[in-house]
Order: C-alpha cells, then sequence, then structure tokens
C-alpha cells in the first residue's frame, strides 16, 4: 500500500533549494491515502499563500523517479476545488525534479496574476486517479 508525505516550507528564495535559516524540509506524514495527503497539502498551501518563499509538494513513499506538476484554476483560494469540471491538470511525468521545477515554474509564471491558480509538484510511480475516474482511461 502506498504512503504519501507532504515535503516543503519556507525556502530563502524562489529558487525553492535551500529552507530559510538552514536546516531540513519538512516531512508531514505519512498519509495512508493520496487524498489524506492532499488535504494536508491544500492546508499548508492556504496558511501560505501569502508567502512567495513557502512551497510543499507530495511525495509517495518509494516512488521511482516520475515527477508530476498539479493544479489549475481552482473555485476559490482554500485550493480544494478545480474550476474545471474536469479536475485539475496533470503535466507529466517527468524525469527529474529538476524537469518538473521548469514546467511548475513556466505555469506558476504564467498564472502569477491569478490568485485562483495554484500548481505543485507531485513524485509518483503513476499518476493518481481521482475517486470518480473510471479505471480504465490512460
Amino acid at each position: 500500500m502506498a504512503r504519501y508525505w507532504v515535503i516543503g516550507g519556507e525556502y530563502a528564495d524562489t529558487a525553492f533549494e535551500r529552507i530559510a535559516g538552514g536546516g531540513e524540509e519538512e516531512r508531514i506524514g505519512p498519509f495512508e491515502s493520496y487524498e489524506a495527503a492532499k488535504a494536508e497539502w491544500q492546508a499548508r498551501a492556504w496558511a501560505s499563500v501569502d508567502s512567495a518563499h513557502a512551497r510543499y509538494r507530495i511525495e509517495e513513499e518509494g516512488a521511482a523517479p516520475g515527477y508530476w506538476v498539479v493544479g489549475g484554476h481552482y473555485k476559490d483560494t482554500h485550493f480544494r476545488e478545480p474550476a474545471d469540471p474536469a479536475g485539475e491538470t496533470w503535466s507529466g511525468p517527468f524525469p527529474t525534479y529538476e524537469a518538473a521545477k521548469a514546467e511548475w515554474a513556466r505555469l506558476a509564471w504564467s498564472s502569477v496574476d491569478d490568485a485562483l491558480a495554484r500548481y505543485r509538484i507531485e513524485n509518483h510511480r503513476h499518476r493518481p486517479r481521482a475517486p470518480n475516474e473510471d479505471a480504465t482511461d490512460p
């Protein structure tokens, strides 16, 4: 059974490579379901929405490299319900975190003036399916 972690914190700058004041990234979890990890990510994203230096991501424990950029436009600033009835957009998988980060930056900067847009990087073996998604879809 997969377990998930929410990882991140307050970084020294918007390169998101070093935690402010040194130290390690926060590791919150493990969570037994993707949905539980995503709820924690949403809570952290909302709590840090005014900090340009705060970022969090979701990682699947033991996942082989496969980074996804996930997000889009949401109905409100709680970032729980996507505005698009089809759900969040998933870009990837990318072979490295750096490649996913480049796509995340492109998407984040293209929507920088939209308070209802949010993107995150996740590490999964495969893209998790939404509860209402047909298991036969690719």
